[in-house]
């Protein structure tokens, strides 16, 4: 890496794309096919991972299978500390999510806070039969016992480096930025 550059590209388009392909394989794997699957995106960056995943599943199965969205933000266990008001944004389940069985989709995964506050707000709402966790990422330093049952790609993180995910179509990328001298001061 260049000392230079705080930031460095580890996946690109064709690599996320591999991913996600082998992901919704395994998710069919697990669940002996589509039937009864139901995917859920943790806004921000779940949503559009669950929404492409549910695409590959019906591009394999020719079954689609239901993708919905959660806000979590009223379940954070960190609205205390916050100074703003957060930014609330509409959830969707567009079925009932009871019996189902649950894909929880996100990005990346970190602490585990964001999974147990969806977790939360999914067990308010009915009563699945099951929960899984799909991550495009899983960076490490979980703070709790949350662990992912399909990780696309493993990526070892310092604690202060950030995660950015870019799921925009034909650009799709993962790159790691590391603090600059200048963050390290302020």
């Amino acid at each position: 890496m260049n000392p230079a550059d705080p930031s460095r590209q580890l996946l690109d388009p064709p690599r996320v794309d591999r991913i996600l392909r082998r992901m919704a394989h395994e998710i069919l794997e697990k669940n002996q096919g589509p039937a009864g699957l139901y995917l859920v995106g943790i806004l921000q960056g779940g949503e559009p991972l669950a929404k492409r995943l549910a695409d590959l599943i019906e591009s394999f199965e020719g079954i689609r299978p239901p993708a919905g969205a959660l806000d979590v933000t009223l379940y954070r266990d960190d609205l205390s500390g916050r100074e703003a008001l957060p930014l609330l944004r509409q959830s969707h389940l567009p079925l009932s999510i009871d019996g189902k069985k649950i894909v929880l989709v996100d990005d990346v995964l970190f602490t585990g806070r964001t999974v147990r506050a969806a977790m939360d707000f999914l067990v308010d709402f009915g009563r699945p039969a099951r929960i899984m966790l799909a991550v495009l990422v899983d960076r490490g330093h979980r703070e709790l016992p949350i662990r992912a049952d399909f990780v696309g790609k493993n990526i070892p993180t310092a604690h202060d480096e950030r995660v950015l995910v870019d799921l925009a179509p034909g650009a799709e990328s993962v790159t790691v930025v590391r603090p600059s001298q200048g963050d390290l001061h302020a």
